[in-house]
């Protein structure tokens, strides 16, 4: 396993783009945060300002997931998987340390994103309003909901990478990955908005996203679809059934 851990980790670091695309997620992340941060305003008590800093998730994710999907569909592209496949014949070993590897890597830029988040948060919303004079707290990682919201968001992004990690393996082709995840992801929520409740509130609490991000919440927790912790265990669901999946696939499948 170890020797894997070492091949994959190697393979994943000297992925072409790997780089930018790191540097891709924290901007990205950061930057939708700090505009939609720069572009609120609110003048009376209800909000939630941990929730809108960490506003860049949302996007910031897509980033996630194509690095997630190249770390196996770009092997099946040049046909290295057979080598990866040779030289470790052990094929759920293959997947799960290319699995460790991409947690690892997403751990690290997911860190450093919602680390990002929270600083333009704390420095942009008391200028729009969302200040003690109004009723607000700063955004603060010392203030537990926040805590919880920031390590939430950090678990949720590495679990979109193992998602789609998953899903990579099962479908090898990169664009079908990336469209299929991004679906999985973004069509969800806006099929909830064109129903109903109880249609919608059921939607809200299975769907990836609108379940994962539920953690980020810190206000008005009664209200919300599904309780944080709750909610993230829904994505958590998601990505090991797209990893168990995958790796039937895997094993199943010729190279």
């Amino acid at each position: 396993m170890t020797e894997a851990l070492r091949a994959e980790w190697t393979k994943l670091r000297t992925l072409t783009g790997t780089a930018w695309l790191l540097v891709g997620a924290v901007a990205l992340t950061v930057g939708v945060s700090a505009a939609v941060a720069a572009a609120t305003h609110q003048s009376a008590p209800g909000g939630d300002p941990t929730k809108l800093a960490l506003a860049g998730v949302d996007l910031g994710q897509a980033v996630v997931v194509v690095l997630a999907v190249l770390a196996i569909s770009e092997e099946y592209t040049t046909g290295m998987i057979r080598v990866s496949l040779s030289a470790v014949p052990r094929r759920l070993v293959l997947l799960a340390a290319k699995a460790a590897n991409v947690a690892g890597l997403t751990l690290a830029v997911a860190i450093l994103a919602v680390a990002g988040c929270l600083l333009v948060g704390r420095l942009i919303l008391p200028g729009a309003g969302f200040d003690p004079a109004h009723g607000y707290t700063l955004v603060s990682i010392t203030k537990s909901p926040t805590l919880r919201a920031a390590a939430g968001s950090v678990l949720y992004l590495v679990l979109i990478g193992l998602l789609a990690l998953g899903v990579a393996t099962a479908i090898r082709d990169a664009a079908v990955s990336i469209g299929s995840v991004l679906a999985l992801l973004y069509l969800p929520p806006i099929l909830a908005q064109a129903v109903s409740d109880p249609l919608r509130r059921h939607l809200q609490q299975i769907a990836p996203m609108s379940a994962g991000l539920a953690v980020q919440a810190t206000t008005s927790l009664r209200s919300q679809p599904i309780a944080p912790w709750a909610g993230l265990g829904v994505l958590t669901g998601w990505a090991i059934a797209s990893l168990l999946t995958g790796g039937a696939l895997l094993r199943l499948r010729d190279a």
